[in-house]
């Protein structure tokens, strides 16, 4: 047996630590004694130090506490307690502060577990019923969505309850947000809730993995998938979907030089703008891994409405 105290952690130890704790506690959905006692096996095993897998598990172990998570009354969402802190934000691209990722302090907030479905949108409309200006501002009810009109109500057809709600705008996110007493995310916000605090390129690490998020080389002849599927691509916080999937829209207006300022410590996000910012990227995407990064921006007009494009919720820490 080593002398776990005087042993001194190797990186690439570290970091197979980290990648099998990460895994195993996504696949569970909880820190369980049994997956503890199979952990510090393994670290004796790779000589990595207790005191180091501790602070792993103090990482990843908040991602799967029952008591931080929350169910919202209204449309049943769940939603995840993102605690108040600082995340590394940004990148190299140009519309990504242009360097290393730094430092943010975000105040604690809710984000949203999965994105919207089809069968919550479908509900919000049968409860909103919107006129039909409105209703063509909101959503495209064409053979690529997944809800339909029937009679005086709108139900999600196609075995397809689950699956993200798509060809949806900006203005139609944010209808149904308004309507279940929730909001849409900061881009800030999104960000820090698809790559934890430290960094990283994707919500499961640093190296790009395509079996872990949903695009076009693995979806076969479907398009989006169940908003369950992928648990193995969960964010640190245990969030589903960050990548891959759709692309969602977040409050923010579109600024190329926003991370700039956010460098500097003004987090303040533009007043106006002609587009919206959208991140995560979609089932669309296939030959490149940069789309799929956390620090990756997209944008669009505010009413456009697309197959490969939905939302997810966000919320304060007290509503």
């Amino acid at each position: 047996m080593p002398d776990i105290k005087r042993t001194i952690s190797a990186p690439k130890a570290l970091l197979q630590l980290r990648d099998l704790a990460e895994e195993m506690i996504q696949l569970s959905g909880v820190l369980t004694g049994e997956l503890r006692q199979v952990l510090e096996q393994k670290a004796d095993e790779i000589k990595v130090n207790r005191s180091d897998l501790e602070g792993i598990l103090k990482e990843l172990s908040p991602v799967t506490s029952p008591s931080s998570t929350i169910m919202n009354v209204k449309d049943g969402t769940q939603l995840m307690l993102i605690p108040e802190g600082e995340f590394l934000a940004g990148g190299l691209g140009k519309d990504e502060g242009g360097g290393e990722p730094f430092p943010v302090r975000l105040p604690a907030y809710y984000l949203a577990m999965y994105p919207v479905t089809n069968i919550q949108y479908a509900q919000f409309l049968n409860q909103a019923q919107p006129c039909n200006s409105d209703l063509e501002l909101w959503i495209d009810l064409d053979s690529e969505c997944f809800i339909r009109k029937t009679g005086s109500g709108y139900v999600a057809y196609r075995q397809r309850n689950d699956h993200p709600v798509v060809q949806v705008s900006w203005f139609g996110a944010n209808a149904y947000a308004i309507w279940a007493s929730l909001r849409l995310p900061s881009e800030l916000e999104w960000e820090k809730g698809a790559r934890g605090v430290d960094g990283r390129q994707y919500p499961w690490g640093n190296v790009w993995k395509e079996s872990k998020c949903r695009n076009r080389n693995n979806r076969g002849s479907e398009k989006t998938c169940r908003v369950q599927n992928y648990p193995a691509g969960c964010s640190p916080w245990g969030l589903y979907q960050m990548s891959g999937n759709i692309w969602e829209w977040c409050q923010d207006w579109y600024d190329l030089h926003a991370y700039y300022r956010y460098r500097k410590g003004k987090l303040s996000p533009s007043p106006e703008g002609d587009y919206r910012v959208l991140r995560g990227a979609s089932w669309y995407e296939n030959n490149t891994e940069e789309e799929f990064r956390g620090a990756y921006r997209g944008c669009d007009e505010p009413g456009d409405r697309y197959s490969i494009r939905g939302f997810r919720l966000a919320g304060a820490a007290a509503f």
